[in-house]
């Protein structure tokens, strides 16, 4: 049986790869178990009651995550998820470039707790991932501010970035959240539309595969020296252009609203 559902077969297929599943456990491994509870963030997947992704930073002092087994994981969080539906986890150290990813569903979500039923957990390469080393700072959130497209401070924020996290959503076979990377300015700005290359990875196309299932996602960006937080949401075309034998991938993003949130993690990155 297949790892991978029919979204990401069709995405290797357009690449003209062909994915190795072997990664992909029901389970997380020791290392695995360890990594999450190490971590001080984690971005988390869902997706609303009308199917659109929305992509999230959720925070803590290192141990807010625990594993009680290898099929199962708390988070301690006041942000509300609904029982029953589904969540993509990434949690990513940027001291040494590594991630994990975990998928499955909420059991269950009360003020202060979050536990999730895990289905899937792999690994990622290390690949277009910025050292960088954590630091907390007093939490002092400021504006948020919501808008239309992409306002002059978000458009300010994708033009420097060189990290950025999608969700998206494959329906009935959950939903997921990855990373992307690259120097600063690899996302292009057009508009109220951004364009990304598709850099190659590990051949799973889980974001790409979800993508031709649903063209919904959802982007994240951080600003690691101020803690500031820029969600958007949207709609991606993905152009799959041959350029003599190689294959040039990207993805345009159409940004249909977002969120920009001043200093709202209590956490700050420096770059090395």
């Amino acid at each position: 049986m297949s790892s991978f559902h029919p979204g990401e077969l069709r995405a290797q297929h357009l690449a003209g790869v062909v994915g190795n599943g072997a990664g992909i456990r029901a389970f997380m491994p020791e290392q695995h178990r360890l990594f999450f509870e190490a971590q001080a963030c984690m971005f988390v997947a869902t997706i609303d009651a009308n199917g659109q992704p929305r992509a999230q930073v959720l925070h803590g002092s290192p141990g807010f995550v625990h594993t009680p087994d290898d099929v199962s994981l708390t988070i301690a969080t006041e942000a509300r998820f609904t029982p029953g539906s589904p969540i993509g986890l990434l949690g990513l150290d940027f001291s040494n470039r590594r991630r994990n990813r975990a998928n499955g569903v909420v059991r269950s979500s009360v003020p202060g707790q979050l536990v999730l039923d895990l289905r899937e957990s792999f690994g990622n390469c290390p690949r277009y991932i910025s050292l960088r080393d954590l630091h907390l700072a007093a939490p002092a959130p400021g504006p948020v501010t919501h808008f239309a497209g992409l306002d002059p401070a978000a458009a300010a924020l994708v033009a420097q970035a060189d990290t950025f996290f999608i969700a998206t959503s494959g329906g009935v076979h959950g939903v997921d959240i990855s990373h992307r990377g690259g120097a600063p300015g690899f996302v292009r700005i057009d508009g109220t539309s951004l364009q990304v290359p598709d850099y190659a990875g590990n051949r799973f196309f889980n974001t790409l595969g979800n993508l031709v299932l649903d063209a919904r996602a959802a982007l994240l960006f951080l600003d690691f020296a101020r803690g500031d937080v820029l969600e958007l949401q949207g709609s991606v075309s993905i152009s799959w252009q041959q350029d003599g034998a190689a294959q040039v991938r990207s993805w345009r993003f159409d940004c249909r609203a977002g969120t920009l949130a001043r200093a709202a993690l209590p956490l700050r990155w420096t770059d090395r």
